[in-house]
């Protein structure tokens, strides 16, 4: 079983997901009502217990390390994130169900995330790769992607079908441990220009 640890920052601290996270979630989701997005899937209040509950079964079986993102200067969440698809014998794992408050988005609180979850991975985790797959249509998060330094490698056609019914073309990319060193020192140089 994997222990998701608490990994902290300047501006914000990345702790374990619990059960009792969920007014919180709801209410950094309905900032911007970010249930209501199509290329991604955010829990409202319908369904962030089982949001939550699906997170926690995978940490139970060692291939989940869920999160609540907290902004530090405030104490609130605004929003989650995972380490999942975690797979210790091939040391790799995905970082996604990625989201943020409307209100979050566009700070140093999403580039500062990614920084202490890279970090982790590859110098604590010891990973050879980490991937991140987004929804085609979602302009931003493929933007945000390619920010951090990750190389995209593909589409994969159909990959799931999403809660409206419709059949989701997603892209993959990924950062391998040959490329950290220099995709570390390009975000820290970024964080320090936020």
């Amino acid at each position: 079983m994997n222990t998701t640890p608490t990994l902290t920052g300047t501006t914000v601290e990345l702790r374990p997901l619990r059960e009792t996270d969920a007014p919180a979630l709801i209410e950094a989701a309905a900032d911007g009502e970010l249930w209501n997005l199509k290329v991604t899937v955010v829990p409202g209040p319908a369904a962030v217990a089982a949001y939550i509950a699906r997170a926690l079964e995978g940490e139970r079986a060692g291939t989940v390390m869920p999160f609540v993102i907290v902004a530090r200067a405030t104490g609130r969440v605004v929003g989650s994130t995972r380490f999942w698809k975690v797979d210790r014998a091939n040391r790799k794992l995905e970082i996604g169900h990625t989201w943020l408050a409307a209100s979050a988005q566009r700070s140093s609180i999403n580039t500062e995330a990614k920084f202490l979850l890279l970090t982790y991975a590859f110098e604590t985790l010891d990973c050879v790769r980490v991937q991140f797959t987004t929804d085609e249509l979602n302009e931003k998060s493929r933007a945000a992607i390619l920010r951090l330094g990750a190389k995209q490698e593909g589409i994969v056609r159909h990959e799931r079908i999403m809660p409206d019914g419709r059949k989701r073309n997603s892209v993959r990319f990924s950062i391998i441990d040959d490329e950290w060193p220099d995709v570390r020192e390009k975000l820290e140089a970024r964080l320090k220009a936020l």
